[in-house]
């Protein structure tokens, strides 16, 4: 049956034919009283999305859609739902789910509660698995339901709602703002986010990056310096610099990482926001130049949520987006497109969902 006891998605069946979609019908969890229903008009396509479809973070429940940034119009609310009502616009990102009852969740750490359930390929309770928004409706609970504030169009938006937060998190826990120094590393779909907010936070901002030819791009960005890695010797100079280094490159094997701790302050951070496939070695003698910690985080919380929209809206900060109508072959190619890095500066955005899937309410 189609909506409401499912969403007609585009769902990948096989990870060894990762970028060969299917459009097909798959179900939704059953309404509840907290519950919102969205009708999708735009999804960004990230880099967890290639992650998981390739299996490169491991097994996942198939058939599968995915897709976690996610913006549309609200169009069923439950009678327990407090502020978002049917016509508001709005958005999810990459958790739908928690318990919200556990000590993590009543500090506002929900995004780590050990009963939290991912937008796509999580199982809730029931058994019912959650499928993401390269389709026509997602199901949500209002806790992560966030209103999109009007200065933020769809296309704008939905890539900020996981890339986004994934970087503004960790910022504003590290401590960014004025008298900051912070480097970030790797200008891609995370990096552009990374220079973007940590300079409208006030930290002095120094992108190092492997492709020089990025350098106009980091500095329209925010950023008020450029540093190639590709550089011999690239890191002299920059010894002790830096507060903290967000590291948004999901190439560790190809980093020698004592380059990098070698530029942090005493007790600095080497965050990371990249996710690998591969693991990585270390050597504990390699911290013990600046006395450094090296770190990683999961998306961020409600209020880091509201922030950062709020932020990107009052100071007019954008996306840099291109579009591609959601299809199986729009999804075929923007998925490839980022597993190839194949001219992505820097996010992809789903659109055309009335086109596809018609007028929903």
């Amino acid at each position: 049956m189609p909506y409401p006891e499912t969403t007609t998605g585009f769902a990948i069946k096989d990870t060894k034919n990762w970028s060969s979609f299917t459009k097909q019908e798959l179900p939704l969890k059953k309404f509840e009283d907290h519950d919102i229903d969205i009708a999708v008009s735009a999804c960004g396509v990230c880099g967890s999305d290639v992650h998981t479809i390739t299996g490169g973070w491991g097994e996942i429940p198939l058939p599968l859609c995915v897709g976690h940034e996610i913006v549309g119009t609200a169009i069923r609310v439950g009678p327990k739902v407090k502020n978002i009502k049917v016509g508001d616009r709005v958005g999810v990102g990459a958790q739908i789910h928690a318990c919200l009852e556990c000590d993590i969740c009543k500090a506002d750490q929900e995004n780590y509660c050990p009963h939290q359930v991912d937008t796509y390929g999580a199982e809730y309770p029931d058994g019912t698995v959650s499928q993401g928004g390269y389709s026509s409706h997602v199901r949500a609970h209002e806790y992560f339901t966030f209103k999109i504030p009007e200065g933020l169009s769809d296309e704008v938006a939905a890539p900020m709602l996981c890339a986004g937060i994934t970087t503004y998190s960790p910022l504003v826990r590290l401590g960014c703002g004025p008298g900051k120094k912070v480097a970030v590393v790797g200008l891609g779909g995370l990096g552009h986010f990374a220079v973007m907010f940590a300079a409208a936070l006030g930290a002095e901002v120094t992108c190092i990056s492997h492709s020089p030819d990025k350098k106009e791009d980091a500095l329209k960005l925010g950023a008020s310096h450029f540093v190639s890695s590709k550089d011999k010797n690239w890191d002299e100079g920059l010894k002790y610099k830096f507060d903290f280094i967000l590291n948004a490159a999901d190439v560790l094997l190809d980093f020698d990482l004592t380059q990098y701790f070698g530029i942090l302050k005493i007790n600095g951070t080497f965050h990371n926001v990249g996710m690998p496939d591969h693991s990585i070695e270390l050597k504990l003698q390699d911290f013990a130049s600046t006395g450094c910690y090296i770190g990683t985080s999961h998306i961020g919380n409600r209020p880091e949520m509201e922030a950062m929209l709020k932020l990107a809206a009052d100071k007019k900060l954008h996306t840099w987006y291109e579009t591609i109508d959601v299809s199986a072959d729009g999804c075929k190619e923007a998925v490839e497109r980022v597993k190839n890095n194949d001219r992505v500066r820097y996010r992809f955005t789903l659109t055309g969902f009335d086109k596809e899937f018609g007028k929903r309410t």
